[in-house]
C-alpha cells in the first residue's frame, strides 16, 4: 500500500510542517514503544531541526506512507526506504531532500516519508500525478518483490479468502461493485477454476454483507445492495482501526468505546474529560479525540468536530452533542440577496442590495460559495454569477453538519478537574449545581473537594455552598492578575488594560489558560495584553495584530488591516 498527500503550508505557515514531523516522532511508534527514529539517505537518529529550517519557505511538501504486505518479514525498513527514494529520484530526474521514520505501532508496519517541496537546487518540485498515484506504487512493489520474492498463487488466494468476513472495504467489495447492475449484484457464470474460485468468494462476501445489513437477497444467487453500502463499510473499517489502536491506552475498556455520532439528535449532551488523541489520517494530520465521561464511559469524537488549531489538551473538560444542521450567517446573507434577485448572487448584486457591506466581506462570501460548489452546492454561471436555488440553505446546513462528523464539541474548561480544585479563580466546578452533584458521584466528589479548599482559603464562609456573584468577579480578576503578572515578570514588559479608543499593535504570541477560559497573549517589545480567545485566532499565531477598544468590545485586525473580529 502506498499513499501520497501533498501538504500546502497556506495560512498555517511552517508550523504545519513542524507539527507533522513532531507527530511522526511521537512515543510508542517503534518496536520498543519509544519515539520514532528519523533517518535520511545517509544517517540515522537525525534531528529534524535542519530539515525543518530548510523547509520553512517551501510552498508544499510530499507526504508518503509505504506499507508492504508481509512487512514483518522485511526486518529493518531503512535500506528498503533508501532504495525506494533512490528509484524515485531516478524516475523524476531530481535529487530530493527527504526524511523518514518507521512505525511499528499497528498490525501493519509502515514507513512515513516526508519530501521537501524544493530540490537540492532550490527549485520547486513538481511530480506528475500519474507517478504519485501509480508509478511510485509500482516502484515499491518491485523493490519488495526483490526482497521477498514474487507472491505465490497460494498467498494471493489466502489474502482474498481472508477478505470474505472482514468488516471493512476490501478488494472483493470492489469486484462486487464493478458487477452491480442498478443496485443488484449477481455473479456471472464461471468456466475456469480461477473464475469459479473468484465467484465463490464473491458469493461468500455478499452473504457476509447480508449479515451486516448492507445487502438483501434478490434471487437465488443475487443480492440487492443497500444505498450507501460502500461508505458504511469504509466507516466500519475506520472504527475497527480506531478500536484496535487503543489497547495500550485503555486495555480491555477499548471494547466499550462508543461513538457520539450514533446517538439520537435529541440525546442529552455528554460532559467529560479529554483522555487521548489518535490519528484519523496520518497524512493530513487529522486527529480523533477520546473523551471519558464522568460515569466512566469512553466516547470517540471525529476529527471534523475538532478545531485543529485550538485542540483542547488532555484533561480539559468538554461537552459533546449532536451537531445541529444550521447554515452559517454568510449562507443566510447569500440566500437573502438571491431571494431578491431571482435566485442569482454576485459581489455586485450583493453590494447593490447591501450597500453597507465591505469588499472584503463580499469576497469572503464568494470564497464560501467556491467551497460549497466543490461539495456540489450552488452553481457558478458563465457570467461569473452564482445560481442559488431554494434548497441552498438546507443543503449548506447539512454540509456543515457533515464536516463536523455530526458532532458539536464545546470546551467547558481548558483546565483539568484536578487543576481546578486548588485554583484561585472561578472554575467550571464552581458552576456545578446540586442536581449535577446528586446525579453523578464523580461530579459530587469534585464539588465537595473544591468547596473544602475554598473554605480553607476563607473564600467560602461556614455554611456557604456556592460563590456569590461578587466572589466570582473577584476570583476572575485575581486569576487574570496573577497570570498577567507572571507574563510581565518573565518578559520584563508592562501589561496594559485598553480603555475606550486605545490601540495596541503586536504579535499573537500564544495563549494562557485561566480558570474561567482561554486568553490570547498579544504583545510587542514593551507591553502586552490578554484578551479572550476566539477560535479564529488559531491560524494567526506569530502574526501581527492590532487591537482597538471600542464601545462594543476589543476589535482586532491582522497585519494587512483587514478586520477579523471582536473580543467581548
Amino acid at each position: 500500500m502506498v499513499k501520497v498527500h501533498i501538504a500546502r503550508a497556506g495560512r498555517a505557515g511552517p508550523g504545519l510542517y513542524r507539527a507533522h514531523v513532531g507527530y511522526l516522532q511521537r512515543d510508542g511508534v517503534d518496536r520498543e514503544g519509544e519515539g520514532g527514529v528519523l533517518y535520511d539517505r545517509d544517517n540515522e537518529g537525525i534531528s529534524p531541526r535542519d530539515f525543518l529550517e530548510r523547509s520553512e519557505q517551501d510552498r508544499h511538501q510530499f507526504r508518503i506512507i509505504v506499507s508492504p504486505e508481509g512487512g514483518a518479514r522485511m526486518g529493518d525498513f531503512k535500506q528498503a526506504t533508501r532504495d525506494l527514494m533512490a528509484r524515485m529520484e531516478a524516475d523524476t530526474g531530481r535529487r530530493l531532500d527527504w526524511i523518514a521514520v518507521d512505525h511499528h505501532n499497528t498490525g501493519h508496519p509502515h514507513t512515513h516519508i516526508v519530501v521537501r517541496g524544493r530540490d537540492a537546487r532550490m527549485k520547486d518540485v513538481v511530480i506528475a500525478r500519474d507517478y504519485l498515484t501509480h508509478g511510485l506504487r509500482e516502484a515499491a512493489e518491485d523493490l519488495v518483490t526483490q526482497r521477498l520474492g514474487p507472491r505465490r498463487a497460494l498467498e494471493v488466494a489466502e489474502t482474498r479468502q481472508k477478505q470474505v468476513d472482514q468488516d471493512r472495504w476490501t478488494g472483493l467489495d470492489r469486484e462486487i461493485e464493478n458487477l452491480i447492475d442498478g443496485s443488484v449484484f449477481e455473479p456471472g457464470d464461471a468456466s475456469s477454476s480461477g473464475e469459479r474460485f473468484s465467484r465463490s468468494l464473491q458469493i461468500a462476501r455478499a452473504r457476509h454483507l447480508q449479515t451486516l445489513g448492507l445487502a438483501e437477497p434478490a434471487g437465488a444467487v443475487a443480492w440487492r445492495m443497500k444505498p450507501g453500502w460502500q461508505e458504511q463499510l469504509k466507516r466500519r473499517g475506520r472504527r475497527g482501526d480506531i478500536i484496535r489502536t487503543l489497547a495500550a491506552e485503555f486495555g480491555e475498556r477499548k471494547k466499550h468505546i462508543q461513538f457520539v455520532q450514533d446517538r439520537d439528535a435529541d440525546a442529552t449532551p455528554i460532559q467529560g474529560v479529554v483522555k487521548a488523541y489518535g490519528a484519523e489520517d496520518e497524512l493530513r494530520d487529522t486527529r480523533y479525540m477520546l473523551v471519558e465521561d464522568f460515569d466512566g464511559g469512553i466516547w470517540h469524537v471525529p476529527a471534523g468536530a475538532i478545531d485543529p488549531t485550538s485542540r483542547p489538551s488532555r484533561g480539559a473538560v468538554v461537552e459533546l452533542s449532536r451537531a445541529s444542521a444550521l447554515a452559517r450567517a454568510s449562507d443566510t446573507a447569500i440566500a437573502r440577496v438571491a431571494d431578491e434577485t431571482g435566485g442569482v448572487w454576485s459581489e455586485d448584486l450583493h453590494a447593490r442590495h447591501d450597500p453597507g457591506s465591505k469588499p472584503a466581506y463580499r469576497l469572503s462570501l464568494k470564497r464560501r460559495l467556491e467551497a460549497l460548489r466543490r461539495a456540489g452546492i450552488g452553481e457558478r454561471l458563465a457570467s461569473g454569477e452564482w445560481r442559488i436555488d431554494e434548497t441552498f440553505i438546507e443543503r449548506a446546513a447539512e454540509y456543515e453538519a457533515r464536516r463536523s462528523g455530526g458532532v458539536k464539541l464545546t470546551v467547558l474548561s481548558w483546565l483539568s478537574p484536578e487543576a481546578q480544585i486548588e485554583r484561585m479563580g472561578e472554575t467550571w466546578i464552581d458552576g456545578l449545581s446540586e442536581t449535577d452533584a446528586e446525579r453523578c458521584i464523580e461530579l459530587g466528589n469534585l464539588q465537595m473537594r473544591r468547596q473544602a479548599w475554598l473554605r480553607e482559603q476563607d473564600v467560602l464562609q461556614a455554611g456557604q455552598a456556592n460563590l456569590s456573584d461578587e466572589q466570582r468577579i473577584r476570583l476572575r480578576a485575581l486569576d487574570l492578575k496573577q497570570n498577567s503578572d507572571a507574563i510581565a515578570a518573565r518578559s520584563n514588559r508592562t501589561a496594559v488594560d485598553l480603555a475606550n479608543g486605545d490601540r495596541l499593535h503586536g504579535r499573537l504570541e500564544g495563549h494562557v489558560d485561566l480558570a474561567a477560559g482561554r486568553m490570547a497573549v498579544i504583545g510587542n517589545a514593551k507591553e502586552f495584553a490578554l484578551v479572550p480567545w476566539r477560535s479564529a485566532l488559531g491560524r494567526q499565531t506569530d502574526r501581527e495584530l492590532t487591537l482597538k477598544r471600542t464601545a462594543s468590545g476589543i476589535g482586532w485586525t491582522v497585519g494587512n488591516g483587514r478586520s477579523k473580529g471582536i473580543f467581548r
